[in-house]
């Protein structure tokens, strides 16, 4: 199966424009342009939780099945 090109479409977050969390949560600062790299903006919503920097969440984001597929770790 091909990587997805953004980040909720595999974390299935809702946080995108016209997501199903978007009333509830707000629209996450990576969308609309950085699904493939949110790892690399604040504020992001992963783990349960708003998120910092990429200096802050780094360990985080290292985990993410996301961040492995992007960066061909998996």
């Amino acid at each position: 199966m091909a990587t997805p090109k953004n980040c909720w479409e595999l974390k299935k977050c809702g946080r995108e424009k016209g997501g199903t969390k978007v009333v509830e949560m707000g629209i996450c600062p990576a969308s609309p342009d950085h699904g493939r790299d949110c790892w690399m903006v604040a504020g992001t919503f992963c783990g349960g939780k708003v998120q910092g920097t990429f200096a802050q969440k780094r360990g985080t984001c290292m985990t993410c099945e996301w961040y492995k597929a992007v960066k061909g770790i998996v």
